[in-house]
């Protein structure tokens, strides 16, 4: 029989060995914690870029786009490097570009037409893209992606085919700033921004500049921004009223509290130029 002696060395080596086996456990436990970390970072890491490449700048449109060839008249559109949402060539760009008179284009939309009428006199080059998008069909059949309801941004964007507000035509228009815009009122004023009035049309940019492309926003209440955004053009009163109508359904507040896609769905079926 095992003296005692020999008994209290076995319990020692079998307790060494549970010892052992903890230890052993408890690292192991610790590298597939770490190593779920790291996932969980990394995942993280790439859902911040993802969101960011596509989310980023939809307050008011397309990201920045790098110019690397394009047109040589006064306009320069300039070619992105990002692909057209919809097929379309780069807009004409005679010089000189024409700089007076107006343009009326109807956007016939699944809630009603929007008369819509172009000024060259305020802003040239985008009138003349905006003129030739029309032409090409760029418009039809695309979505208005975005309403806002917010207190000083009352607006319905539209002009991304692909819906998504980071589409744009493939090219960029230069920045054609207002003029004779009226001060927003205090405490907006500290910020420098001005009044966009009712009836407004404009180009949305990212906050980057010479960024414009294909999107455009409407104003149905006035709104408060930065003297930034080319004004283009103005939206009949027929238009207005299609617009309180679509600001009156609500928006689904996918972008925070009163932005997003419309609840009363808007589908530009097609825009024409009137003779």
């Amino acid at each position: 029989m095992p003296s005692n002696e020999q008994r209290r060395q076995a319990a020692k080596r079998k307790l060494e060995r549970q010892l052992q086996r903890r230890a052993e456990q408890a690292k192991r436990r610790r590298m597939i914690t770490i190593g779920a970390t790291i996932v969980v970072v990394i995942a993280a890491v790439v859902g911040i870029f993802y969101f960011t490449r596509t989310g980023g700048e939809q307050q008011t449109p397309a990201a920045q786009p790098q110019a690397h060839n394009g047109t040589n008249g006064p306009c320069a559109y300039a070619k992105s490097d990002e692909p057209a949402a919809k097929p379309v060539d780069l807009p004409p760009d005679p010089n000189p570009t024409p700089a007076q008179g107006t343009e009326n284009v109807t956007l016939q939309t699944s809630q009603g037409a929007i008369p819509i009428t172009l000024d060259r006199a305020k802003a040239p080059c985008t009138v003349q893209s905006f003129g030739h998008l029309v032409g090409a069909g760029y418009f039809d059949g695309t979505d208005c992606h975005r309403l806002t309801t917010t207190e000083g941004l009352k607006v319905l964007q539209c002009g991304d085919p692909s819906g998504t507000g980071s589409g744009g035509p493939g090219y960029s228009i230069k920045d054609e700033p207002p003029t004779g815009l009226s001060p927003a009122p205090s405490p907006n004023d500290q910020s420098g921004a001005v009044i966009y009035p009712r009836g407004t049309l404009a180009m949305a940019k990212s906050s980057q500049p010479n960024s414009g492309g294909s999107q455009f926003f409407m104003v149905y209440q006035d709104s408060y921004l930065p003297p930034e955004y080319t004004v283009f053009g103005t939206i009949g009163e027929g238009g207005l009223a299609v617009l309180d109508k679509v600001a009156a359904a609500g928006v689904q507040p996918t972008n925070g509290e009163g932005d997003g896609s419309p609840n009363m769905a808007v589908r530009i079926e097609r825009a024409s130029a009137n003779a």
